[in-house]
């Protein structure tokens, strides 16, 4: 199931960070798989778009853990 808001927390669940090619970032309860643009879940766990203002120079290295 898909979330979509624009806020800075990231939920409880979030275990992973991607941004997609468009700089949108997303946090992901389990880890997501690369498709031609971005990121996408898999159908297993949570994803929520995510407000961050930094940008990486290749999206296809973005994801990362999620902070702790």
């Amino acid at each position: 199931m898909n979330e979509t808001r624009d806020d800075n927390a990231l939920p409880p669940w979030a275990r992973w960070l991607a941004m997609d090619a468009d700089g949108q970032w997303w946090c992901y309860e389990a880890e997501p798989h690369r498709h031609e643009r971005g990121w996408y879940e898999n159908e297993v766990g949570r994803c929520r778009r995510i407000d961050r203002c930094e940008a990486v120079a290749d999206w296809t290295k973005s994801l990362s853990p999620a902070p702790r």
